[in-house]
């Protein structure tokens, strides 16, 4: 379904992500993903010089290594292309998140370790947004070797509340988790 017409505009600011998922010949995890924030128009800055259309404003990557229980083995972030010479110098905080598992309180983990000065916003939006494409690259392919070794156990019950569709007493808790079902 796409968006209603727009009224007559002109373009400013274009951002992109993009996530990958990949499963590693020694059996763990990695997400990679992007942020890349784009000027419609020209602009000087201060440390950069002057920033034409097309140049990033932003340039930012994440790659996450995970287990199949979706800790953090290792993590990666770098600054490509920042405002400033300085923002680079954040990522190595990044490393506070080896340990924690994707999963409920992903957020709020984020937030206790990386916020306001002690991360960057455009890397912690992204790292926020790393834990949907992780469940989508994993848990499937869990999901269908489990199924394939004959173990019939839904591998991922956490998804139990974790939006509208996945409501404990709604059809699809009641389909895939009936052990866990609270309707009707």
């Amino acid at each position: 379904m796409p968006l209603s017409p727009p009224e007559a505009r002109e373009p400013l600011h274009t951002r992109r992500y993009e996530f990958r998922g990949f499963r590693r010949a020694d059996r763990l995890w990695d997400i990679e993903g992007t942020i890349v924030d784009l000027k419609a128009y020209a602009f000087d800055n201060d440390e950069r010089g002057r920033v034409e259309p097309g140049t990033p404003v932003h340039g930012m990557a994440i790659r996450l290594t995970l287990d199949d229980t979706l800790v953090i083995k290792a993590i990666e972030a770098v600054t490509d292309y920042g405002p400033y010479h300085v923002c680079p110098a954040i990522a190595p905080n990044f490393q506070r998140m080896v340990g924690v598992r994707v999963g409920p309180g992903w957020r709020k983990a984020i937030r206790d370790r990386l916020s306001g000065i002690q991360g960057c916003t455009h890397l912690v939006e992204l790292l926020t947004a790393m834990a949907t494409p992780a469940y989508q690259a994993i848990l499937p392919v869990l999901s269908r070797e489990r199924r394939a070794a004959g173990d019939p156990t839904e591998t991922w019950p956490g998804l139990i509340n974790s939006c509208h569709a996945y409501r404990d007493d709604g059809p699809l808790a009641k389909k895939y988790w009936p052990d866990r079902y609270k309707g009707p």
